[in-house]
């Protein structure tokens, strides 16, 4: 009995410690549960919502570029793109495996998926291929479940409606630099692209926008199961232009009549470029496709050129369309005045050398205006000898020749104009003969085709015309700066506009082949051919024909004008690489062009830029 008792107590101690023991941890599994589900909730509540929605940055629509008239120059296309997202994919080396046998990766490729695998920043996708073809991204769709972590995605390429029309001056975009990704981040989202040359670099900033966000459902596998939300981000602003699309096309045409040329058309209220273009050109949306090495080495091996934007970076001899600023400087420093008359039997000797005058039978007695009109090299020769290189360099300086630009464009040359100082800094003697051949813009002269059109708008208006391209960026009117006098006496710059009148609309211009048809609207030149190589003085002599050069060695053909006469409002330069004479190569555009430009509406700009007039399809 005492035994059975002793049994009893025993087990009924070990039963309460048994049941104390369970009650105890049954009380430290509901604590455990009452923190979890009622203290520490809503945080397992965001890890679970993590843990099945994968977040994203996008890069934001790039802005669009318009003409005055809202007549789309660039804009963007959708197409289709496959982008991995690192942290849903749960191993990257078989996904990546899984993904080329549907679309094939070239070594670079791989490289640079790789790499950028290896510096994965969060929320930031990484690009497997671009440019997906429609069975390429059918094919990725149907095998998404093999795929975890790997999205098909709409990406922008951008669009340029006009192509080579515009390529020089809207400029292209492409992928982003180490260095400029390192400076800003965001610009390593795929699809980013940045303004590498012309308008889009010039206006990049503006352009470019801000990311948006996009929330994704996956599963546990990580397949991408629906979009939960999307913010496409800011997207660029709008920048409109003063270029005319019209009158571009009608300048570019002119110009592909040549081989090589370029032309650059000015408003005389505004300074505003309503055309510029440069002939051969490219193709600006392969830097953004993709560009092939054989196209590469087609376009750095033509002599012509076609990537130089020739009107902001080609550099020429002026030739006689210097005349003007040899003028100027004649009168404003007392070397000549108006009354002054020079005879020109054809050449002028110096030190024992013979200066030939284009006409070689001379002509005869002139004054400044008709030696203008008819382009006499001796007449100028003459007021060279009698102003100095020095006050020719700074009269060019003051009219835009051999000074920087100051337009809202990158890449554009300076020409130049020698002077005394820079000569002797070179340890050599400046001569006679030099300033000679300084004074109808051979030698050392050098000039843009912006510098020529700015020289042939401040002589036009008196005024320091400058060159602007953007009108309006976003709400933003971005107004015309004043151009303030050049303080050169009326008389004398009437005088220089009366010989250029002439040059065109007197029957012994140089450029009267080249008058406007209609005769109350009358249009000065001036035209210009400037030899690219030195010439034996037995050639010059003998008049030798220059259209029996190769077409390399041929002169560069430059023409000026201003229109109407009476009321400048337009002015322009051409210049046509070994066009040989300006009176026939580039006077003839410089007509077409400016007819057209008067034939243009004064452009009345909006306070904003509305939506692009035509989108992608020229007006």
């Amino acid at each position: 009995m005492r035994r059975e008792k002793r049994r009893i107590s025993i087990f009924t101690r070990r039963a309460l410690m048994l049941a104390a023991g369970q009650a105890g941890l049954f009380g430290l599994l509901g604590i455990r549960l009452y923190r979890m589900q009622v203290t520490d909730g809503p945080r397992y509540a965001t890890l679970a919502a993590d843990n099945r929605v994968s977040a994203r940055l996008v890069a934001p629509p790039r802005g669009e570029i318009h003409d005055r008239g809202g007549i789309l120059l660039a804009g963007n296309k959708p197409h289709w793109r496959a982008l991995l997202m690192v942290d849903r994919a749960t191993n990257t080396k078989a996904t990546l495996a899984a993904f080329e046998l549907l679309v094939p990766l070239a070594p670079a490729e791989r490289l640079r998926i790789r790499r950028a695998v290896a510096a994965h920043r969060p929320f930031v996708p990484v690009l497997l291929r671009d440019y997906l073809s429609w069975d390429q991204m059918a094919a990725l769709a149907v095998n998404a479940p093999a795929l975890p972590g790997i999205v098909v995605d709409v990406g922008t390429t951008r669009l340029y409606p006009f192509g080579t029309a515009m390529a020089h001056l809207i400029g292209y975009v492409g992928p982003p630099t180490g260095p400029q990704v390192a400076h800003d981040p965001m610009l390593a989202l795929p699809g980013m692209r940045v303004g590498k040359t012309g308008v889009e670099l010039a206006q990049n900033a503006p352009l470019t926008g801000a990311p948006g966000m996009v929330r994704l459902e996956v599963n546990a596998l990580g397949r991408v199961i629906r979009d939960l939300a999307r913010n496409p981000g800011t997207p660029g602003e709008t920048v409109r232009l003063h270029l005319d699309a019209t009158l571009q096309q009608q300048t570019v045409a002119e110009l592909a009549k040549k081989k090589s040329a370029s032309a650059v058309v000015l408003d005389l209220e505004t300074g505003a470029v309503r055309a510029m273009g440069s002939t051969p050109s490219f193709d600006p949306t392969l830097f953004d496709t993709g560009l092939s090495a054989a196209k590469w080495k087609a376009w750095i091996t033509d002599r012509r050129a076609p990537l130089l934007d020739k009107a902001m970076a080609g550099i020429y001899a002026p030739g006689s369309t210097f005349k003007p600023v040899t003028a100027l400087a004649g009168l404003t420093s007392g070397g000549i005045n108006p009354g002054t008359h020079f005879f020109c039997p054809g050449y002028l000797d110096l030190g024992g050398h013979r200066y030939w005058c284009w006409l070689h039978s001379g002509h005869g007695w002139l004054d400044l205006p008709g030696a203008i009109c008819q382009s006499c090299d001796v007449y100028f020769y003459h007021t060279a000898l009698a102003t100095g290189i020095d006050r020719i360099a700074a009269m060019a300086h003051r009219l835009g020749i051999g000074v920087a630009p100051a337009i809202d464009l990158p890449g554009a040359a300076s020409g130049f104009v020698p002077t005394l100082e820079w000569r002797h800094a070179q340890g050599k003697a400046w001569t006679l003969g030099e300033t000679v051949i300084h004074g109808v813009g051979q030698g050392f002269d050098l000039a843009t085709p912006i510098e020529l059109a700015i020289m042939a708008a401040r002589v036009a208006t008196g005024r320091a015309i400058s060159p602007r391209v953007a009108a309006a960026v976003g709400n933003r009117v971005l107004p015309a700066p004043p151009f303030p006098d050049l303080g050169l006496p009326k008389a004398y710059l009437a005088l220089v506009r009366q010989g250029m009148r002439e040059a065109v609309n007197n029957p012994l211009g140089t450029a009267y082949a080249s008058r406007l048809p209609d005769p109350k609207i009358e249009m000065a030149g001036k035209t210009g051919s400037a030899q690219v190589f030195d010439m034996s003085q037995a050639a010059t002599a003998s008049n030798y024909n220059t259209l029996n050069l190769p077409w390399h060695l041929r002169p560069t053909a430059l023409f000026i004008a201003f229109a109407p006469v009476g009321a400048p409002r337009y002015a322009a330069a051409v210049v046509v690489e070994h066009g040989n004479e300006g009176a026939s190569a580039a006077a003839p555009i410089a007509k077409a062009v400016i007819e057209a430009a008067l034939a243009q509406p004064p452009a009345v700009l909006p306070a904003a830029p509305g939506p692009a007039r035509a989108a992608g399809v020229p007006a």
